[in-house]
């Protein structure tokens, strides 16, 4: 089969650019993105003119830049830009100089100069520590990090044991330099993918970690243990031989591998115990904090407790580093030490408070850590039992003083309170006797085993009952309250900056258990979710203009379209708890509104409110003053809007004034009943979480609370597209609870463990041996070029060699192809190379041809064909997916993976026609270009089915929908009885056999079959005869109106082939019909769609959003399916890819599925995460089929791209193995012809600062580049006038700011000329997945590269063309970029300035790609805007003089005279009169506007402002701020109109200047 990658290294280190704010203390070397307006053009911003005029750009430039890259190497050099440019005194949170070290990455410090002369024997202290700091810069950056180090591996290995000593030399780290070495161990520990890494760093976790350990902690370990006595041996046995050998006493504990974490531990216990809290004296003048707000916190020690907390919950959640560094976490009892720290209770120590408590946690899971097992609720429970028992017997036999506590029942004393309260009776001394020398949980020589707080904290967490980690999910309210959302170390804002860590789990390789799994991916979309409902409640609640009235109550001045004032809220019902809980089974809750003031839109909107839609309660309480602007800065969002409450709940129904219900999709209101609603006045019923409520309501009883639910007097809605995360968290929750399980085949890989190829097909049973390819081959040379490393011999069905082969193909799969997947076809070994041209040394493969039954005689029965010629990497992919196991299919920009994966499932469905397929793809419109796709082959339309909001998008006239589908099958039932009473006629049978299915099923038996029957037997014994088939058929009257005569009488072979053919098609019939028969029986139609769901459909697919959502009810209505198809599987969150593996339930414990096949890129783009601390630090963006790559699992990479010009291809497939061409892109004309009016098909343009600015922000992270809209919008309109469709250029930018920028130019420039806009003006990653001819990019940034450092975002913005690529950017910026070399470097090859041939004036050139022409450079953004007024004023003139021409014949001459100047101008005229007709159907009429007076223009030109302002207020989101655009357009608008005579006149002469030696040479 073709190559399949994976199972080697892969430098696949997060290929995430991070694009992050510098913090404000940068001052003047701060960056743009720093915080918010005020720092887009002020003093504090920094430009790439400072960056270059910088000292330490200079020092790259002379020592480690390319023209200095043979420099000699000046250690003093990297101690002075260490000493002076990244260390960092003091105590703040701040360890290193973002700016700095930012200038210093880019400028590739590490790759040029630290790695490539760093010796592990002779580098000092100061180049270990840059390379720490480069190192952790482009982890924050989430670029490649280790990748410059595999060229020099034992160079890399001495680098990490130096790191590893540093502690050991003379020089004393600060807490600065504490901190950045933790941050490398946290980032080395993250990599263990990377072999170079993990050979080293995995040493530190091995079992000989345990010689630190105390001798009854040992000991303990040891007899839980048994298995692992006999490895213990081994290693001191080996030690004790090694240290003889050498000479020296042996004392394992003290080398260096085996007690660094143990030194590493200790270290921070000392810092948390005596630096956090700083003493008296140590306050003096130089510290950094400020007294009256920190107290007397050293905030640079808290930073780095908190990033020792991040480090031991990193090294806990993985198995290999948590297996024997759990135990070392126990004895040195970590968490007691931690909870009784002074830092644990202070409002500094929030934030290292809630990792605590996830050490505790991860310290305490749910696992068995030597076999890697989940253990059960009953396994918990038991141990805890066990443990207890054990202590009580122990307290009974040698502690007289606990002889009570000892008799007591466990349940009586299991709980904190309770345990804590009886170890009371014991002194200090029997307490310490009792903990280190009898129980042996902690050591004597512990320095805090004096302590009687901290032996009872480590007695009662050892024996204290654990709430299950179930219940603590189930008790978790699933909607966010207002202490959730606004707290910082949850949920962070925006502008995040990388630098400190936060409370939130991580999507890393490897997970301990499933449970643990879901429970991260829980957390992380809870809270994801929480962000974005955040952002809503921020964006509608100011607009309401809350104050408080003349009676003190809160009222409302304003109005949002997605809030709205309560005027009533009562609870109508609680019921009763379910047996074993404590929360209210259910809580309802009535809300009146009124929606009088709206709009009729706004209306219709909280009209189409219906059940399960999730609204949110607010109370708001603003204060009676409005906040200075100083209590303004001080105060939080909540009190800045006076939000006091948020509860979330769910709509059961909704009624109108006159209590009628509206909306309702139960059946319970017949469509006929319905009624518009009546009145201003609706009442919804809710449902409100019940968890939250017994929070709320304990509250209220123990402490005395508010009473929340009585201060409800906002209801808010949000867009239902965006407010499904309700579903999906019940989904998760849901899956929790069930023992749910993953295929055994995929178990392992899934949770990132064994071996990464052991779900390979190869390696699964059940293989299918002969493979019915149907229509996968074109022809019989299609086979052969498609196994090139084998020897195919083509065999008839009997054994016999076939000489002249034809498709249909059945292949025999090889042993040599089964036993290694690398002898799939693609696969062009260096090995197969070297086999002789006769293929001796080739393996056969039997490739058996077969003459396919006859469908039948009409043109419907002939099924349809594939006629895409599949590579050999493809048919490669084809044979994986069809086989059980993990199918992984990387496919490259245009490689044809949608036309892959429907052959998967049309040769699928053929050779596994009982099995049921689930397709699942992240966007609409990617399912239903698979759905077209599949209707084209020969798959019955029947079973098909489409679930989801997107079936109506679909460009068919067939419905797929469930109830179109259950519609189809009731028509077609009559079409089809029709049939039957047609052929019971023919027979000359009463025609009622046609009544019902059931009927037809009768006359099936005994009628047609039984007659069928007695034709085989007669033709059976007059095989002789060649006419007995024609004269004895027993249904030719039936089949007298097909369109050609069914039998010649002159061959019984043939006559009998078709013959079964006519039967088949009959055979059809009556299979159909008894399909049919289920929807016969089912009345309603509710109970018919389900059938065709879960029975008769084979081929399902819906998003992943939809499975999500549905969950609860697939399972409950019994869906069943054995393969998962996932299309674009790189672009779908972990948990959406997971939840559809498991929409069915397990069948007698054991999974389904059987086959899994993902389709995706991880060079592309990720799935979408909003907010960027969730993608930046928890990896949330990372998919499960990126994780896979990452893990080795085996994958094959499509190779040939059919969707852009060769030279096009170059600028991405460098990120691929082997990308090539198809023949197709190599052949066709149209990919040889130059693009007309272009001297490049593809080409950089150099966008010089506009009106003395480069980029903006006018709020943050909405970039902005005026100089470069207006280029691109010229650029589009020369094309226009050329003759380019607006259909085939599409404009795309990497910023919603630039979108939105050039949407508005676009607005003002072609809207007066009726020039149609182009087909799409977007970003770059909204336009993933989609192509088309001419791209036209806007890269934006001028000052730091920004997020398109992330390669990944690169390669879909260079990977949209076909046929042509136009790059506006600043040059000098990209070309520095590291990441982005490879590229940049092939642009640049080319001439910087736009390069056009003006002398094309029509879309169609027979010019070749390689010729350039008469190339003219435009010379900046005033040069092209010069060139397209003057074209656009040439057109008007034109249509004039055509307009008023005084004869017929007169606008020919005047054209004609015009068409002479255009040529001697070079510009569109005489291409415009030539394709007139396309053109004035392109440019919607223009001849029309030219009869217009100058007032007509300028109303028009007034009308498209407005229109313009208008469509702003549309588009306004959160983060634009249009106001300032609108002003700026407003002004350029005035200034245009004023201007554009004299534009045009000196446009004129400039042109006339420019053209003359175009001219000149053409003469000559």
């Amino acid at each position: 089969m073709p190559k399949v990658y994976g199972t080697g290294v892969f430098e696949f280190r997060h290929p995430r650019a991070a694009e992050y704010p510098l913090p404000a203390d940068a001052a003047a070397a701060a960056a743009p993105d720093s915080k918010g307006p005020a720092s887009a053009g002020g003093a504090a911003s920094i430009t790439l003119l400072d960056i270059q005029r910088d000292r330490l750009t200079r020092v790259a430039a002379e020592h480690w830049g390319a023209p200095a890259a043979a420099a000699a190497f000046d250690a003093g050099l990297v101690r002075e830009i260490y000493a002076t440019e990244l260390r960092v005194e003091g105590r703040g949170r701040k360890t290193v100089p973002l700016h700095r070290v930012m200038i210093l990455e880019v400028s590739q410090y590490l790759e040029n100069y630290l790695w490539p002369n760093f010796d592990p024997d002779s580098a000092s202290f100061e180049h270990v520590m840059s390379i720490i700091l480069m190192v952790n810069e482009k982890f924050r950056e989430n670029v490649a990090a280790w990748t410059c180090f595999h060229d020099r591996k034992d160079a890399f290995k001495g680098f990490l044991w130096r790191v590893l000593k540093l502690k050991e030399e003379d020089r004393e780290l600060n807490m600065a330099e504490k901190t950045n070495y933790l941050l490398f161990m946290i980032n080395a520990f993250q990599s263990l993918e990377d072999e170079l890494v993990r050979e080293t760093i995995i040493q530190l976790v091995s079992l000989k970690l345990w010689h630190t350990l105390s001798f009854g902690r040992l000991q303990m370990e040891l007899c839980l243990n048994p298995e692992l006595v006999k490895r213990w041996t081994k290693i001191k046995r080996k030690e004790a031989k090694e240290a003889k050998k050498a000479g020296q006493t042996c004392d394992a504990s003290e080398m260096l591998e085996n007690k660094f974490l143990r030194n590493l531990i200790e270290e921070f216990l000392e810092i948390l115990d005596s630096k956090v809290i700083l003493s008296g004296q140590d306050g003096g003048d130089e510290s950094v904090l400020n007294e009256s707000l920190s107290g007397q916190v050293d905030d640079s020690c808290v930073l780095y407790c908190e990033r020792f907390m991040e480090f031991l919950i990193d090294m806990l959640s993985q198995l290999p580093t948590r297996r024997f560094l759990r135990p070392l976490v126990a004895d040195v009892a970590v968490v007691a030490k931690c909870h009784l720290s002074a830092l644990y209770t202070h409002e500094k120590g929030r934030l290292f408070a809630q990792l605590v408590d996830l050490l505790q946690f991860y310290e305490g899971f749910e696992i068995n850590d030597h076999s890697g097992t989940q253990l059960s609720d009953d396994d918990v429970l038991q141990a805890h039992y066990s443990r207890f028992q054990a202590f009580q017997l122990l307290a009974f036999k040698q502690v007289p003083k606990l002889r009570d506590f000892s008799l007591c029942n466990i349940g009586s004393i299991h709980k904190r309170a309770d345990l804590a309260k009886k170890l009371l009776v014991l002194s200090d001394v029997e307490l310490q006797d009792l903990v280190c020398n009898k129980l042996k949980l902690i050591s004597k020589e512990d320095p805090c085993s004096g302590r009687r707080d901290f032996l009872i904290e480590v007695l009662v967490a050892f024996f204290e009952k654990r709430q299950s980690q179930k219940d603590a999910v189930n008790a978790l309210p699933l909607y966010p309250n207002e202490q959730i959302m606004w707290d910082e170390s949850l949920v962070p804002s925006i502008n995040y900056s990388g630098e400190g860590c936060l409370a939130l789990p991580k999507l890393n390789l490897q997970f301990l258990t499933l449970h643990d799994y879901l429970l991260r991916n829980f957390n992380l979309f809870r809270l994801e979710s929480t962000y974005e409902i955040r952002e809503d409640i921020q964006e509608a609640v100011p607009h309401l203009h809350a104050y408080i009235n003349n009676e003190g109550d809160t009222a409302f001045r304003g109005w949002s379209r997605m809030a709205v004032p309560v005027k009533e809220f009562r609870i109508t019902e609680v019921k009763q708890p379910n047996i074993g809980e404590v929360k209210p089974s259910s809580v309802t809750a009535d809300v009146t509104f009124s929606i009088s003031s709206y709009k009729p839109q706004i209306k219709s909107e909280w009209d189409a409110l219906k059940e399960h839609d999730v609204l949110f309660l607010l109370s708001i309480r603003p204060s009676f003053e409005p906040l200075s602007p100083e209590e303004a800065a001080k105060s939080t969002v909540p009190e800045r809007l006076g939000l006091q409450y948020v509860r979330g709940c769910e709509v059961i129904e909704i009624r109108d004034e006159e209590g009628s219900l509206m909306n309702d999709f139960t059946g319970r209101i017949k469509r006929e009943e319905w009624k518009p609603p009546k009145g201003e006045i609706r009442t919804v019923k809710i449902a409100l979480d019940t968890a939250q409520y017994h929070i709320d309501v304990t509250e209220v009883a123990e402490k005395g609370a508010e009473n929340v639910y009585g201060t409800f007097n906002i209801l808010m809605r949000r867009k239902p597209k965006e407010n499904n995360f309700k579903a999906i968290l019940e989904s998760i929750r849901d899956l929790m609870n069930e023992t749910c399980v993953v295929p055994e085949w995929l178990h392992n890989i899934f949770l990132g463990y064994g071996n990464p190829s052991a779900a390979q097909w190869i390696n699964m049973p059940d293989l299918l041996e002969t493979i019915d390819f149907k229509d996968t081959f074109i022809d019989a040379d299609h086979v052969l070029q498609s196994f090139p490393d084998f020897k195919v011999t083509f065999v008839n069905s009997d054994g016999t060699e076939n000489l002249n082969p034809s498709p249909p193909f059945k292949i025999k799969l090889s042993k040599k192809m089964r036993e290694s997947s690398h002898a799939l076809p693609g696969n062009l070994t260096t090995k197969n190379n070297m086999v002789d041209d006769d293929g001796s040394q080739k393996e056969k493969i039997i490739v058996e041809t077969y003459i396919p039954a006859d469908p039948g005689p009409y043109p419907q029965d002939k099924p349809k064909q594939n006629s895409v010629r599949f590579t050999p990497t493809q048919v490669g992919a084809i044979i994986s997916g069809i086989q059980p196991g993990l199918t992984m299919v990387v496919g490259p920009p245009g490689t044809g993976k949608t036309d892959t994966a429907v052959q998967i499932l049309n040769v699928l469905y053929h050779n596994c026609p009982s099995q049921r397929t689930l397709i699942i793809t992240h966007s609409n419109q990617a399912l239903n270009d698979l759905f077209e796709k599949i209707m084209q082959r020969d798959v019955p339309a029947r079973y098909l089915l489409r679930l989801g909001q997107g079936e109506q998008e679909l460009a068919t006239d067939l419905d797929f929908s469930r109830q179109g589908r259950v519609n189809a099958m009731l028509v077609r039932r009559l079409e089809l009885l029709g049939e039957v009473a047609k052929l019971a006629s023919s027979l000359h049978l009463p025609e009622d056999v046609s009544y019902t299915c059931e009927t037809a099923a009768y006359f099936w038996l005994l009628h047609v079959y039984a007659r069928w029957e007695q034709f085989l037997a007669a033709c059976a014994q007059n095989q002789d005869t060649p006419s007995f088939v024609k004269d004895r058929f027993p249904f030719s009257e039936f089949f007298s109106d097909t369109p050609q005569p069914i039998f010649t009488g002159e061959s019984f072979e043939k006559d009998m082939h078709a013959a079964k053919g006519c039967f088949k098609h009959l055979s059809t019939i009556f299979q159909e019909l008894e399909e049919c028969r289920a929807f016969e029986l089912l009345k309603s139609t509710a109970e018919r769609a389900n059938y065709l769901m879960t029975k008769q459909a084979k081929i399902v697919a819906m998003t992943c959003t939809h499975a999500a959502l549905k969950r609860r009810d697939f399972l409950q209505l019994g869906f069943k399916y054995d393969n998962l198809l996932m299309e674009e599987s790189a672009q779908i969150l972990e948990i959406e890819t997971f939840i559809p593996m498991l929409l069915q339930r397990q069948e007698d414990g054991y999974a389904r599925l059987k086959r899994c096949i993902l389709i995706g890129d991880h060079h592309q783009l990720p799935p979408v995460v909003k907010n960027m601390a969730f993608q930046k630090y928890s990896h949330m963006d990372q998919s499960l089929f990126t994780r896979f790559v990452r893990l080795g699992v085996p994958y094959i990479e499509l190779n040939a791209q059919g969707r852009a010009r060769p030279s096009i291809a170059e600028l991405y497939n460098w990120r691929y193995r082997e990308l090539g061409d198809l023949p197709y892109v190599r052949e066709e004309a149209i990919f040889h012809k130059a693009n007309s009016g272009f001297s490049y098909e593809y080409q950089l343009v150099d966008v010089p600062d506009f009106r003395g600015r480069g980029e903006s922000a006018p709020s943050p992270w909405f970039y902005q580049n005026e100089g470069e809209a207006e280029f691109i919008v010229s650029v589009y309109i020369y094309m226009r006038l050329i003759g380019y469709p607006a259909n085939k250029i599409s404009i795309l930018t990497t910023y919603n700011g630039q979108k939105l920028l050039i949407r508005d130019v676009i607005n003002r420039r072609c809207k007066p000329w009726n020039i149609e806009p182009p087909s799409k003006v977007t970003t770059v990653d909204k336009f993933q997945g989609q192509q088309n001819d001419f791209i036209l990019l806007s890269l934006v940034r001028t000052r730091f590269v920004g997020h398109l450092r992330d390669v990944r975002r690169l390669i879909v913005a260079m990977s949209r063309a076909r046929l042509g690529l136009y790059v506006f950017c600043r040059r000098s910026l990209f070309e520095q970029c590291y990441e982005l070399q490879p590229t940049f470097q092939l642009l640049l090859q080319r001439p910087d300035k736009l390069g056009l041939n003006l002398e094309e004036c029509t879309p169609f050139t027979e010019r070749p790609l390689e010729e350039t022409g008469n190339i003219h450079y435009i010379a900046g953004i005033e040069d092209i805007g010069h060139l397209v007024n003057f074209r656009l004023e040439h057109l008007r003139q034109m249509q004039y003089m055509q307009y008023y021409a005084p004869h017929a014949n007169a606008p020919p001459l005047a054209v004609s005279e015009n068409n002479a100047d255009a040529t001697e101008n070079g510009n569109a005229g005489n291409g415009l009169h030539k394709v007139k007709d396309g053109m004035m159907e392109e440019n919607g009429d223009a001849s029309d506007l030219v009869t217009r007076n100058k007032m007509e223009e300028d109303i028009i030109e007034t009308k498209g402002d407005l229109m313009q302002e208008e469509n702003k207020m549309d588009d306004r989101n959160p983060e634009a701020s249009d106001t300032v655009m609108e002003d700026k357009t407003v002004d350029r608008d005035a200034e245009a109109k004023n201007k554009m005579e004299e534009e045009n006149t000196e446009a004129k002469e400039k042109m006339e200047e420019e053209n003359d030696e175009p001219k000149n040479k053409m003469e000559e």
